[in-house]
């Protein structure tokens, strides 16, 4: 999947005050990892994506390639792309494999 796209039947939402929190606590060396900032819901079914997880869903509109959104990630982390590359790909293939991502 080159451009991901979130599948349009997939309701979601970000929770803006608790991403502000939750960048706040990574800021200050806390662990943030299953602090949840995005909410998706399928199917009557809530689901809660973490920090980055939430990050990458934004970015997938169909526009961003898979390269691009690690890039936007290693910046906003400080980090080299090519470390986050495989986390990217692995993360969009899980949400497709669920059909929450379609190919944009």
């Amino acid at each position: 999947m080159n451009k991901p796209l979130r599948n349009p039947e997939i309701v979601w939402r970000v929770e803006k005050r608790r991403q502000a929190e939750v960048l706040k606590a990574l800021e200050a060396g806390q662990d943030v990892d299953d602090s949840g900032t995005v909410i998706l819901l399928q199917s009557g079914m809530m689901h809660q994506l973490n920090l980055v997880g939430g990050l990458i869903w934004q970015q997938c509109d169909g526009e961003q390639t898979l390269a691009a959104i690690a890039g936007g990630l290693a910046k906003e982390f400080s980090v080299e792309q090519t470390d986050v590359e495989s986390d990217v790909a692995e993360f969009v293939n899980d949400l497709t494999m669920r059909g929450w991502l379609i190919n944009g």
